[in-house]
């Protein structure tokens, strides 16, 4: 609570304290020096000596000597704040009748300036509460300096502490203070302060007080302007109380004046209120700082067993280095005994050869020097045979070294090198995802298109950056990426009907690709469930009964397709007529997603179509007309469409009988189911049915 009770400007407790208008307190004797005042003209003004210290007859900073630029100072506290500005020599005071001067004051904890009236610092109400604490402070400070009693004096009684060393937690007297605890070796560190105060005295944490307490006693407050009236108001927006006779003169008319008991009630409740919140603030900093002090163990555990752990990493890496090392050096040697012992093996060898050789040199020049011919013809064949194969015996390559002086062994320690010089914890820390886990619960199919979900293990705290999906083709063949982003959910769409399809999925980081998840089994349905597609068919195209029924706006033919995709497998749909009215020619088939659809289908490339009327049909393609059949459709009848795309063929129906010849062979891609019609027509769209196992006899063409 000390630091409460100092002035912002000299560092003491408060003397005198004023309250500013930003709610700030200063001492009385402080804002003297630290106001400015500036004089405005030379014309008459009131003001008496007695005045003249409070309403601070100052020169202006232009007429101290300098100039515009006042410097600032800081005060104990550490705030900075604006010096007395001295009036010049020989300046006389101003006398009266001088003219007004305008007066300002910087507070010097939000420098926020305030302006003087005629009555100066008078103006500014006395802070007589904090006055009062201040007072209490500095008796129960007394008081508690003179309980505190040394604890190494040897006079009974001991005398009256004069500091305590934090360190030591003994108070002593300045007597044994030079004695026990100099200012010099081991206590030169040492802080001494004052001692503290008595949890019983007043202003020390006790019940006891300096003053006596409201309606105890003590004065009433009396009116800063009339003396003799005491407080009995509040204004509310002067933020300030007032007497009656402050109301009286009509200061404050237009201004929320209330009681001042109840303001004063009202202002504790609110100042309780607002203590309630910083004391649970205080007490979650109080168990935030305790958190904090944990931290501070935990970390220099954590430390301790980190260092251990890298330590014996180290170490580990430093036994398997010298025992590969010891391995390669065994390698070493075995390699050099073997050169060795063949050098030596060959060098035994060429000496033995070398001496026979020498040996039958020798002997064969002792035979030549013989002059008996018929002797040496006895032995010369045999003689010359021996020398013959003793020359052999030095054939190319006999006088060449088997090995060589150098070793065929290099290790490549690069890899490992630059292995050492990465080594980092981040490379420690961060390792490849785990596997994903398949959310089976949410694993779907619809007609031809899959819908996966995977989720991170719980607890895993490597990070993920992304995902890899892969599908097999529906075939058993090899798995395919169809999907690599952030997202755990994908849906697949263009799938084959009737088909198994084999999923799986895996987590990848800047350390690489984890492992896959386990694979998932999908089947798409065994035939297709679609509507019509509002998001493609012409503007004119009306649909109705959840995109089941259509029909146009327009006497022009339009186009519309279904939602679903066929590349595979065999498929069978019907549309039944609602409407038929004034023999319009209808058109049914198949479509690529991009046909024209402003005018009938099969008129373009991207369609293969039977239109129909009344009486008969065509096929239709390119704007080419073929195969027309009799029989046609009136309202009621049902038109069926078999696309077998395991055969590449398209073949139609009309009320169960089959219509003409299989309409188009040899047809590859994928294709949409298509209808174009007008105004006259209504036709409903009928899905998911069976194949038609038998077909009857088509009826024959008439060309």
């Amino acid at each position: 609570m000390e630091e409460e009770l100092k002035c912002p400007v000299c560092g003491s407790l408060f003397r005198e304290p004023i309250i500013l208008p930003c709610s700030h307190n200063v001492c009385l004797p402080c804002a003297r020096t630290i106001a400015v005042q500036t004089p405005e003209s030379e014309h008459a003004a009131g003001g008496g000596g007695g005045d003249h210290a409070d309403k601070l007859s100052l020169h202006s900073e232009t007429d101290s000597g300098y100039g515009s630029y006042t410097p600032s100072l800081k005060s104990p506290n550490g705030v900075r704040v604006l010096p007395l500005v001295p009036a010049p020599p020989g300046a006389a005071a101003a006398p009266r009748g001088a003219g007004p001067a305008s007066s300002s004051l910087t507070c010097p904890q939000c420098h926020r300036s305030a302006s003087l009236d005629q009555r100066g610092l008078r103006g500014f109400q006395r802070n007589r509460l904090l006055e009062a604490i201040v007072q209490r402070y500095q008796q129960g400070r007394a008081a508690a300096a003179a309980a505190a009693k040394c604890q190494l004096c040897d006079r009974s009684p001991p005398e009256p502490a004069a500091v305590l060393c934090e360190q030591c937690e003994v108070l002593y007297c300045a007597a044994c203070q030079l004695r026990c605890h100099p200012a010099r070796g081991p206590f030169a560190k040492h802080r001494l302060v004052p001692p503290p105060a008595h949890p019983g005295a007043p202003g020390g944490g006790g019940d006891g007080g300096g003053g006596k307490g409201a309606g105890g006693g003590r004065k009433l407050p009396t009116c800063a302007e009339h003396d003799l009236e005491n407080y009995s108001m509040y204004c509310v927006s002067c933020r300030s109380p007032v007497c009656y006779q402050c109301l009286e003169e009509g200061k404050h008319n237009k201004h929320d004046v209330k009681a001042l008991g109840a303001m004063w009630k009202q202002h504790k409740a609110q100042l309780s209120q607002a203590l309630n919140g910083v004391s649970d603030k205080a007490k979650e900093a109080k168990e935030f700082l305790v958190q904090l002090k944990n931290l501070l163990q935990q970390i220099q555990e954590n430390g301790l067993d980190y260092e251990a752990c890298l330590v014996a990493q180290c170490d580990a890496l430093v036994d398997a280095l010298t025992r590969q090392k010891a391995k390669l050096l065994t390698k070493v040697t075995k390699e050099r005994e073997h050169k060795l012992k063949v050098v030596w093996d060959q060098i035994n060898h060429c000496t033995l050869k070398l001496r026979q050789s020498t040996g039958l040199m020798e002997y064969c020049l002792e035979v030549i020097k013989e002059n008996d011919p018929s002797g040496f013809l006895q032995i010369s064949d045999a003689l010359i045979k021996r020398v013959q194969v003793s020359q052999e015996q030095w054939v190319k390559g006999a006088l060449e070294p088997k090995v060589s002086a150098e070793f065929d062994l290099t290790l490549d320690s690069e890899p490992l090198l630059q292995s050492i010089h990465q080594l980092d914890f981040i490379q420690m820390k961060c390792r490849v995802p785990p596997v994903p886990l398949l959310q089976l619960e949410k694993c779907c199919t619809r007609n031809n298109s899959v819908t996966l979900a995977w989720r991170m293990p719980p607890l895993s705290h490597n990070p993920v950056e992304g995902y890899i999906l892969e599908l097999d083709d529906g075939d058993g063949g090899q798995f395919r990426e169809v999907y690599v982003g952030k997202e755990t959910l994908c849906t697949i769409d263009g799938l084959h009907f009737n088909s198994t399809y084999n999923a799986r999925v895996k987590a990848f980081n800047s350390s690489g690709v984890g492992p896959y998840s386990k694979t998932v089994i999908l089947q798409t349905s065994d035939v297709a469930w679609f509507t019509f597609d509002p998001s493609s068919a012409h503007r004119d195209i009306v649909l109705s009964n959840d995109n089941q029924t259509a029909t146009c706006n327009s006497y022009d033919d339009r186009v519309v397709l279904g939602t679903a995709a066929f590349s595979k497998g065999v498929h069978y749909w019907e549309l039944h007529v609602d409407r038929y009215d004034n023999h319009p020619d209808p058109a049914f088939g198949i479509a690529r997603i991009n046909v024209v659809k402003d005018m009938m289908l099969g008129k373009d490339d991207k369609a293969w179509a039977m239109y129909v009327d009344n009486n008969r049909s065509w096929f239709m393609h390119c704007n080419s007309h073929t195969n027309r059949t009799e029989g046609g459709v009136s309202k009621g009848a049902t038109v069926g469409v078999l696309l077998d795309l395991n055969k590449h063929n398209l073949t139609f129906y009309i009320n169960g009988q089959q219509q003409g010849p299989p309409a188009f062979e040899n047809i590859e891609g994928v294709f949409m189911p298509a209808l174009s019609l007008n105004r006259n027509v209504q036709v409903t769209l009928h899905t998911g049915l069976e194949v038609p196992q038998s077909v009857k006899q088509p009826k024959l063409p008439n060309n």
